[in-house]
């Protein structure tokens, strides 16, 4: 990592096994890409220290990549099949994530071919374009996790040099969760707010305005892909389509079943981690 800040707070078991997970796929031929607190990071000089990190790889390279870890004596798990597996060495560990969460989209080779380096351990690594980390942080709005302040970072570092053309076409039909981070950008920081595109901005408010004209009764719920477990009473009560089974959206009643059975898990454990 450039700014050396990350890297210095590793302990040395934990930096060996990252390197060794990164030397596996490399040696396995497997393009990964650095994402995650490491990424941000690199784009806005704030360290946070977590206990994984995160990998990104395309999906048709995870069951190569698991049984390499698996050659080698480390521990995986498929922990939910439709986006993420796990490594397991020691008591650490690194999440492989191959898809968004919600469903939204899977890591292509459009995310390597638009990605940046940087040093990471020493090691030149691929990172996560920036624009790529705000539209997966977009949706990750968990009443127990929240993303925004993320993004809201990464406009105030970056958005001299985004690529606005290309986020705003990777939230696509999604433009109205893209503008709400564009307003609370100039609501956090007045006196950066110039430095969003006004022509951006100019044609998300169009939008608004055209939409707020146009009646819309499907009774659909898209607060599903901004919150596993938040809108849930609306898709089991209250009547509504749940959006996480329309396309584009990859996720099947299986995988949403899975992934909301894991939210009392992850409840018990926020819980332990609060009152420890």
């Amino acid at each position: 990592m450039e700014n050396g800040k990350k890297s210095a707070e590793l302990d040395p078991e934990c930096a060996e096994f990252y390197l060794q997970a990164m030397q596996l796929l490399r040696e396995n031929d497997i393009p990964f890409l650095v994402g995650g607190a490491y990424a941000l990071c690199v784009y806005t000089g704030l360290a946070r220290h977590t206990k994984d990190v995160d990998l990104f790889i395309r999906p048709s390279d995870l069951d190569r990549a698991l049984a390499g870890f698996e050659k080698t004596g480390y521990r995986t798990e498929k922990a939910f099949p439709h986006w993420l597996a796990k490594v397991f060495g020691g008591g650490k560990f690194i999440d492989l994530i191959y898809a968004a969460g919600n469903g939204l989209g899977v890591v292509d080779e459009s995310w390597f071919a638009r990605a940046h380096s940087a040093e990471l351990l020493s090691e030149r690594v691929s990172i996560m374009a920036p624009e790529e980390i705000i539209w997966m942080k977009a949706f990750v709005q968990e009443r127990e996790r929240y993303d925004g302040a993320d993004i809201a970072h990464l406009f105030r570092s970056c958005a001299d040099t985004l690529d606005w053309k290309h986020l705003s076409a990777r939230f696509g039909a999604d433009w109205r969760v893209l503008f709400n981070f564009i307003t609370l950008f100039g609501y956090i920081y007045p006196s950066e707010r110039h430095r969003i595109p006004a022509d951006l901005v100019r044609h998300l408010m169009d939008l608004l305005a055209r939409e707020q004209r146009t009646p819309f009764h499907d009774q659909i719920c898209r607060g599903t892909l901004l919150s596993r477990a938040q809108f849930l009473p609306d898709v089991t009560e209250l009547g509504y389509r749940d959006a996480r089974l329309e396309p584009p959206t990859v996720m099947t009643e299986k995988d949403i079943t899975l992934w909301t059975a894991a939210i009392a898990d992850e409840n018990r454990t926020h819980v332990a981690d609060s009152c420890a």
